[in-house]
């Protein structure tokens, strides 16, 4: 039975077209993964299959009385509920009213292990069809039949299971690559070839033109013969600079997907004791504890992990710890650096004003910087075209939100590093970039997160339970 059929879809914003005229069926029983990058569409595509959002070009047909569940990605704490407990009583509310299609933003974002295992559990015996958005690799490889990749302005549609679609992604990678070097080389000759013909054309006339000075005037037969051979040497050159820009078309066609390079500058404080944060006998609440009888040492360089179930307080002592109201410090014994000392980046980028442009962000924490300097740093973040520096946060996707509190965090160098389920919201490269740069950053850091691959990435990490 198909639930869904998608004609000729295309969805554009200002300045970004996210993809056009992609044809599709959606059966019942299936399940589609929705991968790309950050910023590509992916959200925004749930919202067109939903009805929440109309598309600029070609329709969807719904099969009679669809009933659609969807569970948006959380993007702030509910009602004093940890994220894991709200993305719980999100998918509760979801599959209240019995969907035959269940559409998923993002749902293992806060999730710890146990409630990851049972969600993945729960969608395996799901009756109707899946609709996923998610960066969480192992929910793809045990779920997905079906990869719709949005790439360059298009939806690919790969049948296939996640591991399967990321190898055939590794083999065509390396096969333009390969196509890429071999271009390079015909290129290379095509340019001596004609620096050659150029060469030889040159020393042509200057033989001519020393006859000339000479009064050796050639013959009519010598002259038809010169006539001709500057033909053929015109039409050598025409035809090798032909090649090379059909060389040039054909190379841009196999354009690799460009790699995501930001130099996250990120540099430890100027703190000289050893020990960055001390607490002893301490406890962290808001009108109440939520969390008691805390001791945590972190040494200069060291990374810690606090590990525990949704609903243990680690949120709440990392605001704490970084000043971030309404938490708070209620008893023992707290010593931190100054809460200005302290680079804090949250599940939500609480941090970040919606209202304000990027470049606004970035200079309110980076005084007396230059236009220049600012665009330069933007720029090592991957905000680089006019739109971007001049963009809304508020219209930014999670992982555009997580490379700017990262932009203004490392312009502000801080002696503790506090991140928040930093990996939630960010695609397969920016997140493997982000473990690149996390990897070398020489301060101390306090992390929370449920992504087990990512602390064991980040090296020597020492777990402390709550």
């Amino acid at each position: 039975m198909t639930m869904l059929r998608l004609q000729g879809l295309s969805l554009a914003f200002p300045h970004k077209t996210c993809f056009s005229d992609f044809d599709g069926v959606l059966d019942w029983g299936r399940r589609v993964a929705v991968v790309g990058d950050n910023g590509c569409g992916k959200s925004s595509l749930l919202q067109l299959l939903r009805g929440a959002l109309a598309p600029d070009a070609g329709r969807i047909v719904r099969a009679d009385g669809l009933r659609i569940g969807y569970v948006p990605q959380l993007a702030a704490p509910a009602d004093g509920l940890s994220g894991g407990q709200a993305a719980n009583r999100a998918l509760s509310r979801a599959l209240a009213d019995a969907p035959e299609l269940l559409l998923l933003d993002e749902p293992t974002n806060h999730l710890d292990a146990g409630n990851r295992r049972s969600l993945t559990r729960m969608l395996a015996h799901f009756p109707g069809a899946i609709v996923l958005v998610t960066h969480d690799a192992a929910l793809l490889d045990a779920l997905c039949d079906t990869i719709w990749h949005i790439e360059d302005g298009r939806i690919h549609c790969f049948q296939g299971r996640y591991a399967d679609f990321l190898a055939e992604q590794e083999l065509r990678r390396e096969a333009i690559d390969r196509q890429l070097a071999s271009l390079r080389r015909e290129q290379d000759d095509a340019h001596r070839a004609r620096m050659q013909e150029q060469l030889r054309a040159g020393k042509a006339r200057q033989r001519g033109e020393r006859a000339v000075e000479n009064h050796r005037w050639a013959t009519i037969k010598s002259a038809t013969k010169l006539g001709r051979g500057n033909q053929t040497a015109g039409r050598k050159q025409a035809a090798i600079a032909e090649r090379q820009q059909a060389l040039a078309d054909e190379r841009a066609q196999l354009r690799r997907a460009p790699a995501i390079t930001p130099r996250f500058q990120l540099a430890p404080g100027s703190s000289r004791e050893a020990g960055v944060l001390h607490i002893s006998a301490g406890s962290a609440g808001y009108a109440a504890p939520v969390v008691s009888g805390l001791h945590l040492d972190i040494a200069r360089g060291e990374r810690v992990a606090l590990t525990g179930a949704n609903g243990s307080g680690k949120s709440t002592v990392a605001r704490a710890i970084a000043g971030i109201a309404p938490a708070r410090r209620l008893s023992g014994q707290w010593h931190a650096p100054p809460a200005a000392h302290i680079g804090y980046l949250d599940q939500h980028y609480a941090q970040l004003v919606p209202g304000a442009s990027v470049l606004d962000s970035l200079r309110a924490v980076a005084d007396g910087w230059s236009m220049e300097q600012l665009r330069r740093w933007l720029a090592d973040f991957l905000f680089r075209g006019e739109h971007e520096v001049h963009a809304d946060v508020a219209t930014l996707s999670g992982g555009e939100k997580a490379r700017l509190s990262l932009a203004c965090i490392a312009a502000r160098p801080p002696a503790l590093l506090v991140l928040d389920e930093v990996t939630n919201n960010l695609d397969r490269r920016t997140r493997g970039h982000v473990i690149d740069v996390l990897r070398d950053y020489p301060g101390a850091m306090l992390l929370i997160s449920h992504d087990d691959d990512f602390l064991q990435a980040l090296g020597e990490v020492r777990r402390v339970p709550l």
